[in-house]
């Protein structure tokens, strides 16, 4: 049965930043309390001028145009958003710029994305997540075992990270990492997720691997495999993103809504094809579909022997950016069958692939509790690029004997 998960207030710990609401006009003060109850939080209602401090304090300040003239000298901040009463007054524009509000809103036309705002300011949301979609080019290109040594590469370094499994048939991410047995739900249990979900909620719900505890990995269970709306599928990488760090999310070739909401929520997509004639022929195909819901596809080349076609003229004949060559792994298969992590050898061409694209796509990270690994140093609560990844690249490319990086190249 599917448990859907919702934003509710935390408990314990301090108590969080409440918006502050600030009208005498009891229709939008009522409106304004309710959706506020909906995003989990109990704002501060006050109808006349606030408080210095609470006005400094407040995560949101909800300022009914009735107020405006009250709150016009108050000291500017960010989060302050205007309620306009009349669509007509033309005068709320110049209301808005004296009192330094973000956005002037109507409702109940603005509803949803007011919503949204609030549960935004409640949760402490940063900048979103860096998401990259894998695919294959054909079957079995390798682009499940791309997507997790992505994923461990940048837990390694102590990156928020999240792996969303999107390909119900490709039998389970969660044991190409060694932890099918590990507590968490799975997509069955999410599949009827709607709205807004909590992405504090999400991260403390999903499995987790003890040997990468800032990796959580939503995959499939090994019942019957239900289909995931493509809402849910929005939902949940939604509040995946809104953790920061980075999302990857293993895409199937056969795109269904889901698997397009997936793609249009991604900011780079890879797509794996080994360097054969007729999987080129097959990624085209693949690659067509991709491009109409993203713009920015690399493709990742995987040379099956000395006499492969060249990487440069496999992206060339699919007007695709290279990203790199991922050269094989010497003992992976035996690595995936005893459940050792893909990418966890620091000195494989997957780790080497892994960690010099992501010192491309993510120059600078937040460190997780200040804590830095794989080489990464912390400077001033982030971090910068591994030391391992960027000292091998010579011109724009990886000249490490394993996977090598293209960074220079172009469509």
């Amino acid at each position: 049965m599917s448990k859907p998960i919702t934003d509710h207030a935390a408990t314990g710990g301090p108590e969080p930043a409440r918006p502050l609401v600030l009208t005498g006009n009891d229709a939008l003060a009522e409106h304004l309390l309710r959706i506020c109850a909906a995003a989990g939080t109990d704002p501060r209602l006050i109808r006349g001028a606030p408080p210095r401090e609470l006005w400094e304090e407040a995560s949101l300040v909800l300022v009914g145009d009735d107020r405006a003239g009250h709150c016009a000298a108050m000291p500017r901040r960010p989060g302050v958003l205007l309620l306009g009463l009349d669509l007509d007054d033309a005068g709320v524009w110049v209301r808005a710029v004296q009192l330094g509000a973000e956005h002037v809103l109507f409702l109940p036309d603005a509803e949803t994305w007011l919503l949204d705002r609030i549960a935004d300011a409640v949760e402490g949301v940063g900048p979103p997540a860096r998401t990259v979609a894998v695919m294959g080019g054909r079957g079995g290109a390798g682009a499940s075992t791309l997507a997790c040594a992505l994923a461990v590469t940048a837990a390694r370094r102590g990156l928020r990270t999240v792996l969303v499994d999107g390909d119900p048939l490709g039998g389970g991410l969660d044991i190409l990492l060694g932890g099918e047995t590990a507590a968490g739900l799975r997509w069955p249990d999410l599949a009827g997720s709607r709205g807004r979900v909590s992405g504090a909620e999400l991260a403390r719900a999903l499995p987790a691997l003890k040997r990468l505890g800032t990796l959580a990995c939503l995959s499939w269970d090994r019942g019957d495999t239900p289909a995931v709306p493509s809402e849910a599928m929005r939902s949940v990488l939604a509040a995946a993103r809104r953790g920061g760090g980075l999302v990857v999310v293993d895409v199937p070739r056969r795109l269904d809504a889901a698997a397009g909401q997936a793609l249009e929520q991604s900011d780079t997509a890879l797509l794996v094809v080994p360097a054969e004639l007729r999987a080129v022929a097959a990624a085209d195909r693949v690659a067509a579909s991709v491009r109409m819901r993203l713009d920015d596809v690399r493709v990742v080349v995987r040379p099956p022997g000395p006499f492969g076609l060249p990487a440069h003229r496999i992206a060339r004949g699919l007007r695709m950016q290279l990203a790199g060559v991922l050269d094989p792994e010497p003992g992976l298969t035996v690595d995936l069958e005893q459940g050792v992590p893909p990418g966890i050898r620091e000195g494989g061409p997957l780790a080497r692939f892994c960690g010099a694209f992501l010192d491309e796509v993510l120059p600078t990270v937040p460190a997780v509790e200040g804590v830095c690994t794989d080489g990464a140093t912390a400077e001033g609560g982030r971090c910068r690029g591994s030391r391992r990844g960027s000292a091998g690249r010579r011109r724009g490319r990886w000249s490490g004997s394993g996977g090598r990086l293209l960074v220079g190249a172009r469509r």
